[in-house]
């Protein structure tokens, strides 16, 4: 490749483009990172620390580090494995989670997530907060018991939709996601077809009428675990069990 960059990922010498981050470069070399709050075509915001990597020995988030010319990373290690799982730990029991109610199940990345990191049951205990849910508009509804506060809504929002719809308020514990109008959803124009409710990556943000259309069992991560497309041979196949 003209004007490539080589790094090492996990012992596995590999080939970026100048402007890409780490998790991009290891993402077209077949490496998957784990990740919550980026996604494709939006500007990352390395908030969720998931896709926490060690660059040439200091801890650094995938999403928002550049590649530069022989950068060694470490990716899938003990250390990063356990500080991924506590990270996931902490998302769990901050929110109110009960995945065998919630109609994202099959389909949600935290889930697939915790199994992917062989987590049945949270370790820390649980902070079981009061948390709304606003289902004011005809469309769609919010859970906010189910929001990570990744921000994947917000940025989807504001870079994709051009509209602004979602935000943040509050500090810490009280920190949750908001609309652009004070009076709920209701009084907004997102619909459910807006890239911001497809951005959710839990069951906070869900459009109304279609609950279990597709059925469990049938789901996006029933089937794989997340990763895996990533993950895959040409032939389709997935390189790790």
């Amino acid at each position: 490749m003209k004007d490539g960059i080589q790094l090492i990922i996990d012992g596995q010498e590999i080939e970026g483009r100048p402007g890409q981050t780490v998790l991009e470069a290891a993402e077209d070399a077949g490496v998957y990172i784990p990740r919550l709050c980026w996604m494709k075509d939006l500007t990352p915001a390395g908030s969720c620390r998931v896709c926490t990597v060690r660059a040439n020995g200091r801890p650094q988030a995938a999403c928002t580090q550049p590649i530069s010319q022989g950068m060694v990373v470490e990716n899938d290690t003990e250390e990063l494995r356990t500080l991924r799982r506590n990270m996931i730990d902490m998302l769990f029991v901050e929110g109110n989670h009960f995945c065998m109610f919630c109609e994202k199940s099959g389909n949600c990345e935290l889930q697939a997530l915790a199994y992917r990191f062989g987590i049945t049951a949270p370790k820390y205990p649980f902070a079981f907060p009061a948390r709304e849910l606003d289902a004011s508009h005809p469309e769609i509804l919010i859970d906010r018991n189910r929001c990570i506060l990744c921000g994947r809504c917000s940025r989807a929002s504001e870079e994709l939709d051009g509209n602004k719809m979602f935000g943040f308020v509050g500090r810490g514990a009280e920190k949750q996601i908001a609309t652009g109008s004070g009076n709920g959803l209701g009084d907004t124009c997102v619909g459910a077809g807006d890239a911001a409710v497809s951005a959710c990556p839990t069951g906070s943000l869900l459009i109304k009428r279609i609950g279990f259309s597709v059925p469990v069992g049938q789901r996006k991560f029933d089937s794989q675990p997340i990763g895996a497309d990533i993950e895959s041979d040409d032939d389709g196949t997935s390189e790790r069990a």
